[in-house]
């Protein structure tokens, strides 16, 4: 006669004996172990910089705190030059900026924190448009040497010849074109003057490159957000923001004619392009590789940006919460939010190659 289990907490007992002697294996499902990862983050993180990615980086912290809620983690767009100077006087647990690091300001971060190293962190690539604001003018086309001309004050009206070249049966009007710059030290102004320096000659010998240069002429805006804000709101004008801004401000953006001579909107694809088949530096340097692509497909001022952040942290805590953070954001759920705003992600190698880096991140 077979032997019957008639009580409940006998079967609870046998069970519990059987699993301390491993004849049944624990089952653990795989949201049951996400949940238990992310109760174990525990930290509050502050971090500062370009307001470049900072729409993107907002909504992925919104998310991210969603699924961790022992992490709270704040962040202040105030620029890529405020960034790294806070991240170097160690008022901030990282730092951001779409400017790569010179190599004095690198050596200022090193030695702030002796036995650790520097990591300049790609996220996103993101394309720094022409925001304009002309009434009736939709699908204005610019090159190289006339953007150049009228950031310089060489080009001071609408119905520039030039302009009525590349713009043929537009009607453009006869008034005066109002430049809109960055203010502060900026990431966007250094990849904006770069591009500019590259392709005319006249900007290489005269404003330079720089998170700060001496602006010929035009008025200026704190982060991306007082730029779109100033073309918004002026008629004639035009100012070089990250296509985010213009695209949450519904601000209109320029055709750029780019180093294949095709006329390109900024976009996610053509973003993208100017990242497709690159050969990945050590140091992850990617502006001159991105910058004035000859990809056929590719927008022509196109930037990488970065986390900045030490490998070696003084608070465990904190420093797992970040590699889980980064980690979750050049994943899957990252990637889409990402896209979602017209960021670019990470061609597979460097993805590849930047979490081999995040995963160096420990105290």
């Amino acid at each position: 006669m077979p032997f019957k289990l008639k009580s409940k907490r006998v079967i609870i007992l046998l069970a519990a004996l059987l699993l301390a002697l491993g004849v049944l294996a624990p089952t653990t499902t795989a949201a049951a172990q996400t949940s238990m990862t992310a109760a174990a983050l525990q930290a509050n993180l502050n971090g500062a910089g370009a307001t470049f990615p900072q729409p993107v980086y907002i909504q992925w912290i919104g998310q991210f705190q969603s699924e961790n809620h022992g992490v709270k983690i704040n962040y202040q767009g105030v620029g890529s030059g405020a960034g790294i100077t806070q991240f170097t006087a160690q008022t901030l647990d990282f730092g951001a900026s779409d400017a790569f690091m010179k190599p004095t300001e690198l050596q200022a971060a090193q030695a702030a924190r002796p036995g650790a190293t520097v990591l300049q962190i790609p996220t996103v690539f993101g394309s720094i448009c022409l925001a304009y604001n002309l009434p009736g003018v939709k699908n204005l086309k610019l090159d190289s040497d006339t953007l150049a001309k009228i950031f310089l004050g060489k080009i001071t009206k609408w119905n520039d010849p030039a302009l009525k070249s590349l713009n043929p049966g537009v009607k453009l009007p006869t008034s005066a074109i109002y430049t809109v710059h960055r203010s502060d030290s900026s990431g966007t102004t250094n990849v904006f003057t770069s591009y500019l320096a590259s392709v005319n000659a006249a900007w290489n010998a005269g404003p330079g490159v720089g998170k700060t240069v001496k602006w010929p002429k035009g008025v200026g805006g704190s982060g991306n957000a007082g730029v779109a804000a100033l073309v918004k709101g002026t008629r004639g004008a035009i100012g070089y923001v990250e296509l985010a801004y213009a695209t949450l401000n519904k601000i209109s953006v320029a055709q750029m004619k780019n180093k294949s001579g095709k006329f390109i909107t900024p976009s996610l694809a053509s973003t993208a392009a100017a990242a497709q088949g690159i050969k990945i530096p050590a140091d992850f340097n990617l502006l001159p590789l991105v910058s004035n692509s000859a990809n056929a497909q590719a927008y022509p001022i196109v930037t990488s940006t970065y986390l900045l952040a030490y490998n070696k942290w003084p608070d465990a805590g904190k420093a797992a919460a970040f590699k889980a953070f980064v980690t979750w954001a050049l994943g899957n759920e990252g990637t889409k939010i990402a896209q979602s705003l017209g960021y670019a992600p990470l061609p597979s190698a460097l993805h590849s190659a930047v979490l081999q880096e995040v995963s160096q991140i420990g105290s």
